[in-house]
């Protein structure tokens, strides 16, 4: 027997084990004929559904991102808000009085995030950006230090322990010397 002849021979007994053994498929236009023999590996099936899959799933994922942070957005506005007309004092971190940075670590840590807290380290803790959005952090400065923090509310608006005798409320910003952060 040649040698050809042996080539041939061999990959006839090997292709209906390897049929038989299920790594092959009918083609899904077979499968949707009814008809057809022709075969595709059952690996390449799974790895164009994979592929399917993966994009559907992709997109999940930024809708269920999306969904979250959206969440978690109102979970920081409505706890900060269960805060309003609680009295400010130095140094107090909530539940029943605020600074400035007390307030935002006690919102936050409600929401499941730990800040640190000074509103000078908040600020490092944060990502700087440019286009605050509700839920934001929004830093005040002088002379190239922070010295007060809020949570932004939209429309150039925060919420804030701003100073003693003046209790946890919502204010216009009434300065252009901030910045914004966004807990990471």
């Amino acid at each position: 027997m040649s040698t050809i002849t042996s080539r041939v021979a061999a990959r006839l007994l090997v292709v209906p084990v390897l049929a038989s053994a299920s790594l092959f498929s009918p083609a899904p236009a077979a499968q949707a004929d009814g008809g057809g023999s022709s075969l595709v590996p059952a690996a390449e099936i799974a790895k164009d559904e994979a592929a399917d899959h993966s994009h559907v799933s992709a997109e999940d994922k930024a809708k269920k991102a999306k969904k979250k942070a959206k969440k978690r957005i109102d979970r920081v506005m409505d706890t900060v808000r269960s805060r309003a007309g609680k009295p400010y004092a130095y140094g107090a971190a909530g539940p029943n009085a605020f600074d400035c940075s007390g307030l935002v670590q006690w919102v936050y840590r409600h929401v499941g995030e730990n800040l640190p807290r000074t509103s000078g380290a908040q600020a490092g803790a944060t990502q700087r950006i440019r286009n605050p959005q509700v839920g934001d952090l929004v830093f005040f400065t002088s002379g190239g230090r922070v010295y007060h923090v809020g949570i932004y509310a939209g429309n150039r608006t925060l919420w804030h322990a701003s100073r003693p005798g003046v209790p946890v409320r919502r204010d216009p910003i009434w300065t252009g010397s901030v910045f914004y952060g966004r807990v990471r």
